[in-house]
C-alpha cells in the first residue's frame, strides 16, 4: 500500500523529498560519525548468518542427483526419532556421537528403533564363504532384500556401525570364544563373515560333530571360536527304554565341561543359552531333583523357564569368576533372542514371512521372552559385583528388544532342510540379515567394558 502512494507523488514532491532525504541521511553521518549506516548493518548480520550456515550445515550446498532423488522417493514413512521433546515431558538434546568415545559408555543401546539405511550389509552370500547352507536364506530362494536396509539407532546416541580392521586391532593376540547354544553359533558366523572381509581365517579346528570349531586370524593373532553348549551347566538326556526321550537332567552344581575346559585359553566371553530350556526338564543340585520344567511329575516343584534359566547362568558366571587358571577379562551375555512364528508352532505349521520391521508400539514387553532377558540382567550385574574383586567385568549385550522388532530376519521357508520339509525356522538368522547388528553391540560393549579393566 504505502508503495502505491508513493507512485501518486507528483514529480516536484517527489524530487523535493528526495532533497529532504539526502539532507537528513547528511545530517545523520555528520552527527554520528563512527556508526555504520542501516544498511551496512543489515548486509552485516546477513553475511554473519550465511558464513554459520556453511559452517554448521552437514551438507549445505550439495546437489541432489536425480538418481539419488528417486531413490529417496521411494523410502518408507520414518516416525520422527523418541527423542523429541514430547508434551509434558521436556527432554536434553545430546549431540550423535561420532565413533567409541566416553559418551556411549552412558548410552543406553537397548533402547531405540530401526531406521532406513540404504548402504545395506557390509558383506553378501557371495563375498562370505562360510556362511552355513541353513543361513544363506538367499541361496534358497528368499528374494525380498530390503530386510537388509535398516540400522539400528538407540535413542540416546548413535551406534557405530561394525568396524572389521577396528575390531581385530582391538583383539590383536586375543582369542574370543562364543559358549553357547546354535543362536550363539549363528552370531559368530556373522561375525566371521565381517571379518573376512579385511583378513582371511585359517579353518584351524572341527570337531566331529561340527559343534567346536576354530579359526585363526595370522596377520592379528587373533583366534575365534565356538564352543557349544546347551544349558550351559551338565545335562543329559533322559533315556526311556532305552530310548531317548526328548527330556533332560540339568546338574545345576556341574558346569558343562564341552566349554569350560577351554576356558582358561580365553581373553573374552561371549555367552548365551535360552532356547533348550523350553523342554521337559529336571533340575538337580548335589543332592538330587530339586525342580523341574514342564514335567507334571508329583512332589516336584514347577521352576518354571525363567527361573531355570536364572540359576543355569549363575551357575556359569560364577565358574569363570572363580576360575584361578583363567585369564578372561571380559564376559559378556547376549541376552535373548526371540522367535517369531506366527499362526503356529514350529512343528503346527508356524511361519515368519515379514519383510520389515515392527515398529516400538507393535512388541510386547510383557512376554517370557521379556522375561528371560530380565533374569539374565540380574545375574550380569551380580556377577559384575562380584568379579570387580578379581578383576573382571561382565557386560550385556541387551539385544532383544531390538530383535523382537525384527520377525524378517529369520529363514522362514529358505533354510534347505530336505529332512523337515514343511517346517519353517524362526529361531536362526538369516545370513546376511538383522543378526549382524549384534556385533556392533558387542564392538561397543566390548571396548566399554574392557576399558575398566586394561
Amino acid at each position: 500500500m504505502k508503495k502505491e502512494k508513493t507512485m501518486k507523488y507528483s514529480s516536484s514532491s517527489s524530487s523535493s523529498a528526495s532533497s529532504s532525504y539526502y539532507y537528513y541521511f547528511f545530517k545523520e553521518r555528520c552527527l554520528n560519525k563512527g556508526r555504520l549506516p542501516p544498511f551496512f548493518m543489515s548486509f552485516l548480520l546477513l553475511t554473519v548468518i550465511f558464513i554459520l550456515f556453511i559452517l554448521y550445515s552437514t551438507t549445505p550446498l550439495t546437489p541432489i542427483s536425480n538418481q539419488a532423488l528417486s531413490r529417496n522417493l521411494r523410502l518408507p514413512v520414518i516416525k520422527p526419532p523418541s527423542n523429541l521433546p514430547r508434551k509434558g515431558k521436556p527432554r536434553i538434546f545430546h549431540p550423535p556421537l561420532q565413533g567409541y568415545d566416553d559418551g556411549i559408555s552412558k548410552c543406553d543401546l537397548s533402547k531405540g528403533h530401526w531406521i532406513p539405511d540404504l548402504r545395506g550389509s557390509l558383506y553378501t552370500n557371495s563375498s562370505c564363504t562360510t556362511i552355513p547352507d541353513s543361513k544363506n536364506c538367499f541361496h534358497h530362494g528368499r528374494s525380498d532384500r530390503d530386510f537388509l536396509n535398516w540400522r539400528w539407532k538407540p535413542d540416546q546416541c548413535n551406534l557405530p556401525r561394525f568396524d572389521p580392521k577396528a575390531f581385530l586391532d582391538f583383539v590383536k593376540g586375543k582369542t574370543l570364544g562364543f559358549v553357547g547354544d546354535s543362536v550363539a553359533r549363528n552370531h559368530m558366523e556373522s561375525l566371521l563373515c565381517l571379518l573376512s572381509k579385511v583378513e582371511t581365517p585359517k579353518d584351524e579346528y572341527k570337531d566331529s560333530e561340527d559343534r567346536k570349531r576354530i579359526w585363526y586370524f595370522p596377520k592379528h593373532d587373533f583366534t575365534l571360536m565356538i564352543l557349544w553348549s546347551r544349558y550351559l551347566v551338565s545335562a543329559e538326556e533322559r533315556m526311556v527304554n532305552g530310548s531317548a526321550s526328548g527330556n533332560f537332567n540339568l546338574h545345576l552344581h556341574k558346569i558343562d565341561e564341552e566349554w569350560s575346559k577351554d576356558l582358561p585359553l580365553l581373553d573374552y566371553v561371549i555367552i548365551s543359552a535360552a532356547h533348550w530350556f523350553f523342554r521337559p526338564i529336571f533340575v538337580h543340585n548335589s543332592t538330587g531333583i530339586v525342580g523341574c520344567v514342564y514335567c507334571n511329575t508329583p512332589n516336584v516343584k514347577d521352576y518354571g523357564v525363567g527361573f531355570t534359566l536364572k540359576l543355569a547362568f549363575r551357575s556359569a558366571l560364577n565358574h569363570i569368576n572363580n576360575c584361578k587358571t583363567c585369564k578372561v577379562r571380559v564376559t559378556l551375555v547376549r541376552t535373548f533372542s526371540p522367535a517369531h512364528f506366527e499362526d503356529g508352532a514350529w512343528n503346527t505349521g508356524g511361519r515368519c514371512n515379514r519383510t520389515s520391521p515392527l515398529g516400538e508400539s507393535e512388541i510386547n514387553l510383557g512376554t517370557t521372552e521379556w522375561e528371560l532377558r530380565s533374569m539374565q540382567m540380574e545375574e550380569i550385574e551380580k556377577a559384575n559385583i562380584k568379579g570387580a574383586k578379581v578383576g573382571r567385568r561382565f557386560g550385556a549385550l541387551d539385544i532383544t528388544r531390538a530383535m523382537l522388532m525384527r520377525p524378517d530376519g529369520h529363514p522362514n521357508e529358505f533354510w534347505g532342510n530336505k529332512w523337515m520339509k514343511g517346517y519353517n525356522d524362526c529361531v536362526h538368522w538369516c545370513l546376511p540379515g538383522p543378526v549382524d547388528v549384534w556385533n556392533d553391540f558387542m564392538m561397543a560393549v566390548l571396548r566399554r567394558e574392557a576399558s575398566f579393566v586394561s
